[in-house]
């Protein structure tokens, strides 16, 4: 388990208590109740069940990946902006000015 994902283990245990709630003939809300989690969790849960093996729901990762990080080009072309001489009219560099730039 690394530092930046501490709840890895209580995510896998609510996965767990989906999918043992399931064949239980329970509703979807009272799996969602029973398992601490909402809904469309259940739901999505029961459908990676269903068409994964169980040790893919371990790795799985439901959500998308965040913002992609910017190409090198922009990071060179940012720093070669901010280490550049100011325009006259401005006193330092702000993003505004920068993406105006």
């Amino acid at each position: 388990m690394t530092a930046s994902d501490r709840s890895r283990s209580f995510k896998h245990t609510q996965r767990a208590r989906i999918v043992l709630l399931s064949p239980h003939r329970l509703s979807v809300q009272g799996v969602a109740r029973r398992a601490g989690v909402s809904r469309p969790a259940v739901w999505s849960w029961q459908r990676h069940y269903a068409e994964a093996c169980p040790e893919d729901m371990l790795r799985a990762k439901m959500r998308r990946p965040g913002t992609p990080p910017y190409s090198t080009e922009t990071v060179a072309k940012a720093l070669a902006l901010t280490y550049s001489e100011l325009p006259v009219e401005i006193t330092h560099w702000i993003g505004r000015t920068a993406a105006a730039w």
